[in-house]
């Protein structure tokens, strides 16, 4: 596998499409991070790190809207790739739809959203952008 945060959010992607509540992928000290952000911004409604194996596995509770059966993810579009790796300054941090989504950004200090890389006024590369 070449990349694997693509892989990552083609396989939320799948299981939002499918209306699945809950999808597991393999699990990485990259994805555990990404993982932990969606939740605090409240994308999804849980997760569960399971130690299976030699690699482990993550699972992901989706949220949707009770009424309108629609999910909290509208779209995840990933940026930076092995190809074509996208980097920003902090006073070029990308707005995702004027600031309704976030982007999410590995720093020297973490991986963290757009709007924290901003405050503390670090760059990185720009690895999704999340609405």
């Amino acid at each position: 596998m070449t990349d694997p945060i693509a892989d990552y959010l083609t396989r939320l992607r799948n299981a939002i499409m499918a209306h699945h509540r809950v999808v597991e992928v393999p699990a990485s000290n990259l994805k555990k991070e990404i993982t932990k952000i969606l939740f605090e911004e409240g994308y999804i409604l849980n997760y569960k790190f399971v130690e299976d194996g030699p690699q482990g596995s993550i699972k992901v509770a989706l949220k949707y809207d009770p009424s309108t059966k629609k999910s909290a993810i509208k779209c995840l579009k990933r940026v930076s790739t092995p190809g074509l790796r996208r980097y920003t300054g902090y006073k070029d941090m990308p707005r995702v739809i004027n600031g309704l989504g976030i982007a999410i950004i590995s720093t020297s200090k973490g991986v963290m959203t757009n709007k924290e890389a901003a405050t503390q006024k670090i760059g990185g590369e720009v690895l999704c952008y999340i609405y």
